[in-house]
């Protein structure tokens, strides 16, 4: 990639963002109907006593992804900045806070490794931040520079500790005064973290693990991790806590889903979360002691933001409080304001670059919209693999669907086309790989497969592991429960009884024929970084091997030279629809 003037130069919002009078969104909030839906406080007392605190607004971000443009489906930054805007004329009382997964996402996060992201949350004014897991993606120095010397907003996590000592990394949370009613923030990342970033950030040099998250114990770690911070911020005296946590509800995360930390807790009010990409404008989960704690999320790259209300109608006393969560749409705003040039034009030109052309769309979605790439060949898929194996000259080749951020569609293809598929700046390389490591590699990656790839309530069974593969056909039997086994820190440990993945053929090259692992043969594997050296997705097996070729190409360039060089510069039809490569049974 070229190098880009954007890398660490600080960017002002002064050009950035105009902001614009939302009447259509002050119309909005102002018929919120709180009666019937709303959520009481404790009782504390009956006194009246008034109190110039009316009504508190935390606007709340979750995965935003570097969502910094505006457009028919996000706010971006813009939006944000009149929501903002907005919510001052409302109350007196705002805060903004971010619920992780901020810095990371599009080209102007991966060139600034985060800092315009952060710039732009100061200019915007974040009080509160909690870690992602995708915070950590530039690595653990960076990250702790950015918060601890860059950020203006307090970064809080009551889980992310030392790994050996359980000290505190970042402060466990804040307490906020609003007039004398005190708001505690308690921080919360998901002990995913480890696996679902790069796994090295985390890691001294010998492989041991310096940082951790309360992760293990069945999820029993992380409970008393947050309910110690809660008890904490309770005895320092908030009359309210209120979670910021990147969490998510997947069934994949249990047990450190924001549904399983409210059931295992007491004392938080509310749960405002991140992670799965959900949007709940407000559910209502009971806690350990039965009491209703509100759960929001605000979907992803600024889709919606969240707004918790706090309303105190005026008055001293808390038994007559009322908490509620809504979420801001983009469909309730009109006349958005896109304007980001500043931060857009140092790799603009770059991005529009035309790379190429393509016959077909590559989808990652399915007819229904669903997105496969986590649980099912896909088109886009074979390519990326089928690019990352020709690049790389390797007998085999394969990429975790986490990592393909997007399709492609038929026609002129851009370098921003391409960027946008592998958004991650992720590096290749090429292992050695035994047949037992590649059927570990396997077992591991096709464990949450389900027989059927989706509902009426979307995909199932996905994991951002799951591999796209080049050079093989894979069969999975879904009727054979999964029996990998993971140690405590979700990395690959073994395989403990029958093997779902029931047959495994690799492609020869000389013969063009496929044929089954040979016991004796030693293959070469390409595969990106942070599933190689990094552990990612928590594949363990290639973190100690020997590299063949190590980190020789990023891998959106490796796309971009496969369609040139190897295609002739067109993706042609064989790329329209899977080739049956997975096959699920």
């Amino acid at each position: 990639m070229k190098d880009s003037v954007f890398w660490g130069k600080k960017i002002s919002l002064a050009l950035l963002l105009p902001v614009l009078v939302l009447t259509a969104a002050l119309s909005a909030f102002g018929a919120w109907r709180i009666a019937g839906s709303a959520y009481k406080a404790g009782a504390d007392g009956t006194a009246q006593e008034s109190r110039s605190t009316d009504k508190i607004l935390v606007l709340y971000t979750n995965d935003m992804h570097c969502s910094i443009e505006a457009d028919a489906q996000s706010f971006g930054l813009s939006g944000l900045a009149a929501a903002k805007e907005w919510a001052q004329r409302m109350s007196q009382y705002v805060t903004l806070a971010d619920c992780g997964d901020a810095i990371q996402g599009e080209a102007a996060g991966l060139l600034s490794r985060g800092s315009c992201m952060v710039d732009l949350m100061n200019e915007l004014g974040y009080d509160i931040c909690t870690f992602g897991n995708h915070e950590f993606d530039y690595g653990m120095e960076q990250i702790l520079e950015l918060v601890n010397n860059r950020s203006k907003a307090a970064y809080i996590s009551c889980n992310f500790v030392e790994q050996k000592t359980g000290a505190a990394v970042a402060e466990p949370y804040v307490i906020m005064d609003y007039d004398g009613l005190s708001v505690a923030y308690v921080g919360v990342s998901t002990p995913q973290t480890l696996v679902s970033s790069q796994p090295s950030s985390f890691m001294d040099e010998h492989g041991e693990y310096l940082y951790g998250f309360c992760q293990g114990e069945d999820g029993a770690r992380f409970y008393h991790a947050v309910q110690s911070a809660v008890d904490s911020a309770r005895q320092d005296g908030a009359d309210y806590v209120v979670a910021i946590a990147h969490l998510g509800i997947d069934e994949s995360a249990s047990p450190y889903r924001s549904t399983d930390l409210i059931r295992h807790t007491t004392g938080i009010d509310a749960v405002l979360d991140g992670h799965s990409h959900s949007v709940i404008p407000c559910e209502r989960v009971n806690n350990k002691d039965g009491k209703e704690v509100l759960l929001s999320s605000s979907g992803s790259r600024l889709a919606n933001i969240g707004c918790l209300l706090i309303d105190t109608k005026g008055t001293a006393a808390l038994s007559d409080d009322v908490l509620d969560t809504v979420l801001l749409s983009k469909e309730t705003v009109q006349n958005m304001e896109q304007s980001v040039g500043e931060v857009l034009s140092a790799y603009e030109t770059l991005l529009e670059e035309v790379v190429a052309y393509s016959d077909v769309r590559l989808s990652a979605n399915s007819e229904n919209g669903n997105r496969m790439v986590r649980n099912r060949e896909t088109a886009i898929g074979n390519f990326c693999a089928d690019a990352c194996r020709s690049v790389s000259g390797a007998d085999l080749a394969v990429v975790n669907g986490g990592g393909i951020r997007a399709g492609l569609a038929a026609g002129e293809l851009t370098y921003g086309d391409l960027f946008a598929v592998f958004p991650y700046g992720n590096m290749l390389s090429v292992v050695t790989a035994s047949k037992q490591d590649i059927l570990d590699m396997l077992e591991m990656a096709y464990k949450d497969v389900q027989a059927a790839a989706e509902t009426e309530d979307g995909a199932v069974g996905e994991f951002g592991g799951f591999l796209q593969v080049s050079g093989m056909r894979v069969v999975i039997d879904t009727g054979i429960p999964s029996s990998v086994r993971l140690d405590e820190n979700g990395m690959f440990a073994s395989v403990s009884g029958r093997r779902r993945v029931t047959d495994v053929q690799v492609f020869n090259s000389v013969t063009g024929e496929y044929e089954p692992l040979d016991d004796a043969k030693t293959y070469t594997l390409a595969a990106n970084d942070y599933m190689l050296h990094e552990g990612g997705d928590g594949f363990s097996m290639f973190m100690r091997h020997a590299f063949v070729k190590d980190r020789f190409i990023q891998d959106t360039q490796a796309l971009a030279d496969y369609i040139t060089k190897d295609l002739a510069g067109k993706v042609g039809a064989a790329y329209g629809d899977v080739q049956g490569r997975i096959l699920v049974k």
